[in-house]
This record gives C-alpha cells, structure tokens and sequence, in this order.
C-alpha cells in the first residue's frame, strides 16, 4: 500500500525543463504542475477532516444537553440513530479519511514533491552558460536549489493547511457558536480582530527577515565549501586562520539574522498568549452569564468552552505556520533569483545535431568581448582546414582561451560566426558539437568517481577492451594499479578524491589524456595538455598522442613552443588579432613575435632544439 502510494507522483519527470517566471506564484504553479492533482485531494480531504472535528464539537454539546435532561433508561432509546452515526464517524470515517490524507501527505507529496522540484531545477542549472558558474559559489547554487525545493513544498502544504483548514475551523466555530446565542459570537470575533493584526504585524517582518536569513545562510554555506573544495591551496598558504575568519563573517551574519527572527518571535508568542487568555476568559465568562439567564443551554456553555480551549493551541500552531508559510515564500523568493536565470547558451528550436565529416573549421569575422562592450576580438579571422594541425601562440591574455571557449560555444559571439564544416555552430546542438570535440586542458579537473567512471566519461558505451587501451597509450597503468580509497577500492575502482586531489598533477592530466584518447572525436584541443608531466613520461605521451591526432583537426595551444614547433601552422595571436602565421621556420625567419618568444625560452625549454 505505501509503494503504491509513493509511485503515484514521478519525483523525476522526463519532460525538457523550461525557465521558471521570477514572479513568486507563477515560480510556484510551474513546479507544482504534474502534482496539483494529488495537492487538490490533499485540500479537499483536510477541509473534510476540518468540518468533522467541528461537528464533533457540536455533537458534544448535544450529549451534554441529552444528559442533562433525559432519562437515564431511555436515552439510548431516543437518540440511537445519532449516537450510532456518530459513533461511525469517529471510528471509521474519520480515521479512514486521516489515514488516505496522510499517505497522500507523506508517501506521495513529502518526499517526491520536493525531489521533482530538485530534479527539474538541476536539470535547467546544468544547462546554464559558464559564465554563471564563474559568477557563483558552487556551494551557494547546490544550497539555493535544496533550500527552494523544501520551501516551496512548504509554501504549497502549509498553504493548505492555514488558509483551507482554519478557514474551514473558523467558519465552523462562528456557525455552531452563533447557532447557540450570537452575542457568544463577540468575544471570537474581537480576538480575531486581534489576531489578524498580529498577524499583518509580526508575519511579514518575519518574512523579510527569513528571505535575508535564506540569503546569508546560503552565503554561509558557500564560504564553508570554497574553503573544503580549495582546502590544498589554504594549506599550501597557511591561510587556515584567514579562511576560518572568512567562514567566521558568513556565520556571524547569518547568526545576526536568526537574533533579529528570535526577537520577533518573542514578542509575537508573548501578544498571543495574552489575547488567548482574554478570549478563554470573556467566552468562558459570556457563556456562564447566558446560561445564569437561561439564554442557552448548559451544552451550548460546554460547546463554546471546549472549541476555545481547542483553538487555544490551534491559535500557536497557525502562528507558527504562518511564520513558516512567510519564512518559506522569503526563501523561495531568494531562490528564484538563482534558480530562475535564463539560459545564455541555448539551441535553437529543432536545431539538429552536428555531424562533423571533415573536421573544417572557420572563424569568420568574429566579434566578442565578453560583455565588456570593447577589448578582445573584433573582426576575427582564422581557417582551419579538414586534418590540419595548427598550434597557437601568444602572452597570457592574448585571446587563445576565447578562441576555444567560442569554438565549445561555452560564450556565443556578438557578431559573425563559428562554422565547423560550413555549418554554424550557433544552429545545432551543444551536446553534438561538444561530442564531436575533444579536450585536454592545463587544469585537470577530475569527477569524485572512481578512475574507472572517469576514463569512461569520454565514451561511456566503451569496452574493456579499448578502455584498457586508453590507458596503456595514457602511460597511466603503472600507478592506476597502486590505487586504493578509503573505502578499500583499489585500482580503476579506486575513487580520485573531489576534483581528483587523491592523485599528482600528473596521474590527473594522464588521466584526462586517456579519457580524450578514448572519445577520440575529430577535433583535437590540446590546451598545454602535457605541461604537468615529466620528459621521461611526456615523450612517451607524446608519441601516442601524435598518433591520436592522425587523421583529426588539432588546435593545440602551448607556452612550450617545442611541443607545437612541428605543427602544420602556427598562429601567433597577441591582443585578440592574429598577427603572424605560418610554420615554424617560416616565422623564425620573420623575426617577429615568435622569434622573440623563441629566443626567450632557453635552459631546458628549447635550448637544445635551438
């Protein structure tokens, strides 16, 4: 029975999912969409249980009446129809109805609702631009989409409950008081008076406040993971204590907006603790007043004092969730401004994928400066034919980086275009381009999977067989087989730590190599892709990755200008433009930037190639 409760809502649609809106209902109804269904018997079935346990209260009053003034020996008698249905409801329908309304809560809404919000709201982070990430905390991003998740579910359940429940209660409570004598009424109705401006007093303080604590906490949490995630760089800098001061200035603002919320609750239990004193008092009072003038009956006394008994903690409890409800909206509301971005990379509608057959790749008359409106490129030419290798050249800052990033189209440009093939690569998919481009960088950035999962994320359908070769043609065998984790894994099963940190800077980038060797697409981006290794192992590298390159368009970039000297071309780039190409020889024998940069590499660079 509880599987199939749980199966009923899929916490992991497979629908494509699209921009939420910014506007707090709207951000909402877009992730409720598959569960209003189960959300709308959820309502119905709590304002069911509402009415039955206001009936109860009514019911009650009744049996005091009955005995009060009937006759012990035919009481039964005379009233066993309704002592028999009542009876029936509270002991089956009632139950019955809080049984089906708490496994709809709890096995279908609890757990999946927030997970489909999870799920589709990762799903949409994933395809953001890199640009995003540059400007965000990791830690801060995974955080907002967690805190979001919860508190939407929140928004939506404790909505539910406060507006649909109470109203109901409350309806119920003025019905069956008024039903006795209406001047009963006065006493409920000035308290709520009173409640209601407590609530638009203290409610939307407490929200504002809640939206500053989802903020800081989120900062907080950042902080604290930047600092684990570049823990090697902190010790490497001696930097624990700074670090600890940066985490301590997170927490003490958070710890500042959860003091300003304490406050706020204070003063908000103690007014409503008074104003429920009064009330219990001035019904209590009302009623035995009424019935000392036989206005009502001794039923009716016993009516009014049990429901404000009952709304007495009820009273709390819908503070306390109004406070939710708000403390929820403020965090949803801070969540939305991560989570409700939209894409900067996208495809176009029906944008079929890229089908590269020789590997052409063209810049032409490209314009991009990152935002920044000037500096860059502008009007950047380049021509890289079918098969040919072509190395870059240029001081840091020169453009080569941009050069990649807008052939990944990890940036689109402002102008002009990218063609791989003569085909835009504006107009097809992204996830086709990249598969069709592989890419060894500088920075070896490693999954926390084992080596094994690593590898294979260049070509996950790969045999044994040709995974196996990858890393014999890697060099990475030798110290794959030493490996082992905590968790007693050893060899490709070993797990390489969060960013691969368990391995050197090496055994990381050989990885990397193995991995690119394996997906062996026909576009070739070596970004100083040997530059962690030693000579010994990078000249056994580099035999295999000459033979990786045969038959593959390469763009190679290196400040080692002996590990590029035997490419095809070389394009020589220096403040966005290209300003020389040719081949080696050819440009020695210009005598310009590359010569210079040439003649300054020396003692072990190109000393002896020179």
């Amino acid at each position: 029975m509880f599987s199939w409760f749980e199966r009923r809502l899929n916490p992991f649609p497979t629908e494509e999912p699209t921009q939420a809106p910014t506007g707090f209902f709207a951000f909402c109804w877009h992730f409720t969409k598959g569960a209003t269904p189960f959300i709308a018997v959820t309502a119905a079935l709590m304002a069911a249980i509402a009415i039955a346990e206001v009936w109860l209260f009514g019911f009650l009053g009744q049996i005091v009446d009955w005995l009060s003034a009937q006759d012990k020996e035919t009481l039964l008698n005379d009233q066993f129809w309704p002592l028999a249905g009542m009876s029936a409801l509270v002991l089956v329908g009632l139950p019955l109805l809080v049984w089906f309304h708490s496994m709809l809560t709890h096995q279908t809404l609890l757990g999946n609702f927030p997970m489909r919000i999870r799920w589709l709201g990762h799903r949409y982070l994933m395809k953001q631009s890199m640009s995003y990430y540059q400007d965000e905390f990791a830690g801060r991003v995974a955080t907002k989409l967690m805190q979001t998740s919860l508190a939407l579910r929140q928004c939506i359940m404790t909505f539910i409950e406060v507006v649909n429940y109470v109203a109901v209660y409350f309806l119920g409570m003025f019905v069956i008081i008024g039903n006795a004598d209406w001047r009963m009424m006065l006493p409920l109705a000035c308290w709520l008076i009173l409640y209601a401006l407590l609530l638009r007093y203290f409610v939307p303080k407490l929200g504002k406040i809640s939206a500053e604590q989802a903020d800081a906490r989120s900062n907080m949490t950042g902080r604290i993971v930047d600092s684990y995630t570049n823990i090697q760089t902190v010790k490497l800098f001696s930097h624990s204590l700074r670090e600890a001061s940066f985490a301590h200035e997170g927490m003490d603002t958070f710890l500042g907006t959860v003091h300003k919320q304490m406050r706020l609750v204070t003063q908000l239990y103690g007014f409503l603790y008074f104003i429920n004193c009064a009330l219990l008092f001035s019904s209590a009072a009302t009623a035995i007043v009424l019935w000392m003038d036989n206005a009502v009956t001794l039923g009716a006394v016993a009516v009014v004092i049990g429901l404000v008994l009952r709304l007495f903690g009820m009273s709390q409890m819908v503070m306390w969730q109004m406070s939710t409800l708000f403390e929820s909206i403020g965090t949803v509301q801070d969540g939305i401004g991560s989570i409700a971005v939209p894409q900067r990379i996208i495809d176009e509608p029906n944008a079929p994928a890229l089908n590269v057959t020789s590997g052409d790749i063209n810049f032409d008359h490209v314009r991009f400066h990152y935002g920044k409106g000037h500096g860059v490129m502008d009007d950047f030419n380049l021509h890289i034919k079918s098969g040919e290798k072509v190395g870059i050249v240029g001081r840091s800052g020169a453009g080569k980086s941009t050069l990649v990033n807008l052939l990944l189209r990890f940036y689109d440009v402002e102008s002009g275009e990218v063609r791989i093939d003569d085909k835009p690569i504006h107009k097809v998919q992204q996830d086709s381009l990249r598969a069709n481009i592989g890419m060894v960088t500088q920075d070896t950035s490693l999954l926390h999977r084992s080596v094994r999962d690593n590898i294979l994320y260049g070509r996950p359908d790969a045999s044994e067989e040709d995974l196996m070769k990858a890393v014999r043609q890697a060099h990475c065998e030798e110290f794959i087989a030493d490996l082992s984790d905590s968790k007693g894994r050893t060899g490709l099963d070993a797990h390489v730590g969060e960013r691969g940190v368990k391995l050197s800077g090496g055994q990381r980038q050989r990885i990397a190599i193995a991995r690119v060797m394996l997906k062996d697409a026909p576009i070739l981006i070596l970004d100083e892709a040997t530059s962690a290794l030693d000579s010994e192992v990078e000249n056994a590298i580099q035999e295999n990755l000459y033979k990786l390159m045969q038959g593959k368009t390469v763009i190679a970039i290196a400040h080692r200008l002996s590990t590029i000297a035997a490419m095809d071309k070389l394009v020589v780039m220096d403040q966005g433009e290209i300003i020389e190409q040719g081949s080696h020889e050819q440009l020695l024998a210009q005598d310009g930037l590359y010569a210079k940069l040439w003649r300054h590499q020396s003692g072990g660079f190109l000393a002896e190639e020179a």
